[in-house]
């Protein structure tokens, strides 16, 4: 329903329920839950920003969750999809792990890193790898022959996983260009995957 806002913190706060924002945008406050993260970067100070947003609808309230940055809003949406996971555990596991952190947990299968988040047992952990690997892993990767950009697995499953945050292959593959002249290990798929990231939330 709703993919972003981008205005002005009028307001944040934090209390037993939660941390949160008030964006005002044209003369509307809009209340986010965010990251503990997001909340020591910004400030009501900042000029105007984006937050990307994913709305939960329960019984007992619609709740706005906001997020600085597109890839984190995706994969704490992923995050839900897992049963046993709701929206306090999945902010719980991005505020202590930030994004390429938690994608390169599930996918080398970590699970005791993923228990020094708050509330999460070594069996929900497990379950959460079990649940989500396949899925950060599972899309088909068009190959794409560019001379900036190198054919190998670390390449292959850096795309995957940005495909599976909802990016599209072609803004994947100028992300790549840009990057790989930068990239210290064209073999290790997790600097890849920050560096890419990164230039994609530009």
């Amino acid at each position: 329903m709703y993919d972003y806002i981008k205005g002005k913190i009028a307001d944040k706060r934090k209390s037993s329920k939660g941390t949160f924002i008030t964006v005002e945008a044209s003369n509307i406050g809009y209340l986010l839950e965010i990251t503990d993260r997001d909340f020591n970067t910004c400030s009501t100070e900042d000029t105007e920003k984006r937050y990307y947003l994913s709305l939960i609808h329960r019984e007992d309230a619609m709740i706005l969750y906001g997020f600085l940055n597109k890839e984190t809003r995706d994969i704490f949406q992923i995050l839900l999809s897992v049963s046993g996971v709701g929206a306090k555990m999945a902010l719980s596991l991005l505020n202590e792990f930030d994004t390429c952190d938690l994608i390169s947990l599930v996918i080398n299968g970590n699970f005791k890193e993923l228990t020094l988040a708050k509330g999460v047992g070594p069996k929900l952990a497990q379950k959460i790898i079990l649940e989500l690997k396949d899925k950060l892993m599972k899309t088909d990767v068009q190959i794409t022959k560019s001379e900036t950009i190198p054919q190998n697995q670390a390449i292959t499953d850096a795309k995957s996983i940005m495909l599976s945050l909802g990016y599209e292959i072609k803004e994947i593959d100028e992300a790549l260009s840009k990057i790989m002249g930068t990239v210290e290990d064209s073999s290790d798929p997790e600097e890849i995957l920050r560096k890419a990231l990164t230039c994609l939330s530009v």
